[in-house]
């Protein structure tokens, strides 16, 4: 493939420099904003081109050595390069670009970025396995970056530093087990009191197999679970361990139990900043009722309940909204909490009129959005809409069309917004919005 000489004008999410050619769209691997450099064109679509650095004939000054020695090769983190605010500002533009493009809507109001630790914050993560048998190795950590290969590395900066010592004698602790290529993955969950370790394995583990797995855990403070099939089969090594793991919210004195594939947030120091956010911006009144959205294990609604006369939940599993009750009356808060679970993708006006009336409402959806939930906001009548809302949104595209709804199609206002660094050194984009009724 050809050389080109290239002038980077972006970056996109996937943190690749983005340049034009004749008119065409490059993507260049590695390239920062304002550099120029040489790079080799691997592949050509019709509306677009990749390419790889071959020289950086003028670097940008917000260029920084990795953190990491195995970044590049590695596919968990794609912005090391990056200077750590410099990561921040360019995902503040993808909000911002995203709100208007998209939702045609801009914000009265920029917050100030959320920010939380940049390195050892990854209390979540999904380690692939693979037995090299040709090399009589083991690997344990992330995909490559280019490819479906589980990248060799020997430690990993964002995730806390005694889950990335543990990677090389996890290595050890498979390689001796009875059939090693027979071990798909290792879920990380880190706990306030115990990390654990869920092991999926797709024979049945030898009682050598698990001797090793007692040894590795008193070693090195562990607790094992296994699953050696569906999601329903996951279950402790040992049943006394069934109820350790948990992550605190010490503003609110709230302890929160969870399963090692229960959703939370991987970074628990910027979930805790999240948090506090939300709910100052939600200007709650001691008489509120407030209703959380997508509430999962009740992330935001046992600190709610701690600040307002009633909470209601709603979330489409009930494996989740049962934790978030059991998690209420552990905390004596179920007199002011009611869960509901429903599919909150499918809901109308008709739903939310029959819920009741809120004065305030708190959503936090996945990916996809909560485009029947705005529909269904925007229908409602001046007088039964909640005087505020607080969207925590983890994709900036559904956040833009929701927002345009709320705001084209209701006549709400966008009062602010900005983003959460949730994810450093990645191109995923966290961010909260703020909506008032008029």
């Amino acid at each position: 493939m050809t050389l080109e000489v290239l002038d980077i004008e972006s970056l996109d999410l996937e943190a690749r420099g983005v340049a034009r050619r004749e008119g065409k769209v490059v993507f260049v691997e590695g390239a920062l904003p304002g550099e120029k450099v040489r790079a080799r064109i691997v592949r050509s679509k019709p509306s677009f081109d990749t390419a790889r650095i071959e020289k950086i004939i003028k670097s940008s000054s917000q260029r920084v050595e990795p953190g990491c020695p195995h970044f590049g090769m590695c596919g968990g983190c794609a912005m090391q390069h990056l200077d750590a605010a410099a990561q921040v500002a360019i995902k503040q533009r993808v909000l911002e670009d995203s709100l208007w493009h998209i939702g045609k809507v801009r914000p009265a109001t920029i917050m100030p970025p959320l920010h939380g630790p940049t390195w050892g914050y990854r209390y979540r993560a999904r380690l692939s396995v693979r037995a090299v048998r040709k090399k009589g190795v083991v690997l344990v950590g992330f995909r490559e970056r280019r490819g479906s290969y589980v990248a060799d590395i020997k430690e990993c900066r964002v995730l806390p530093p005694h889950v990335s010592n543990m990677l090389l004698p996890l290595r050890d602790l498979i390689g001796a087990f009875a059939q090693p290529d027979r071990i798909p993955q290792i879920e990380v969950a880190v706990g306030d009191q115990t990390t654990v370790l869920l092991l999926r394995h797709m024979e049945p583990l030898t009682s050598a197999d698990i001797t090793l797995l007692r040894e590795f855990g008193e070693r090195h403070n562990v607790t094992w679970w296994l699953q050696p099939k569906g999601p329903e089969t996951i279950h402790p090594l040992d049943p006394a361990d069934i109820d350790k793991l948990a992550y605190t919210l010490p503003e609110y004195g709230l302890r929160m139990p969870y399963r090692p594939t229960d959703f939370t947030q991987v970074n628990y120091e910027i979930n805790r900043v999240l948090i506090s956010k939300a709910l100052g911006l939600l200007d709650l009144q001691a008489t509120d009722k407030v209703a959380d959205l997508f509430c999962g294990l009740g992330n935001f609604t046992l600190p709610l309940a701690t600040k307002v006369a009633s909470v209601v939940g709603i979330e489409g599993s009930s494996t989740l909204t049962e934790r978030a009750l059991e998690a209420a009356r552990l905390h004596g808060l179920d007199q002011r909490t009611r869960f509901a679970t429903l599919n909150l993708f499918e809901v109308d006006v008709q739903w939310l009129r029959e819920l009741g009336y809120f004065d305030r409402i708190l959503i936090d959806p996945p990916r996809e959005g909560a485009e029947a939930v705005a529909r269904a906001l925007v229908a409602l009548n001046t007088d039964e809409r909640p005087k505020r809302i607080v969207y925590v949104s983890c994709s900036p595209g559904t956040l833009a069309r929701d927002a345009g709804i709320l705001v084209n199609e209701g006549g709400y206002k966008l009062r602010s917004a900005g983003v959460v660094n949730m994810f450093p050194h990645t191109g995923h984009v966290e961010s909260i919005a703020v909506f008032d009724a008029l």
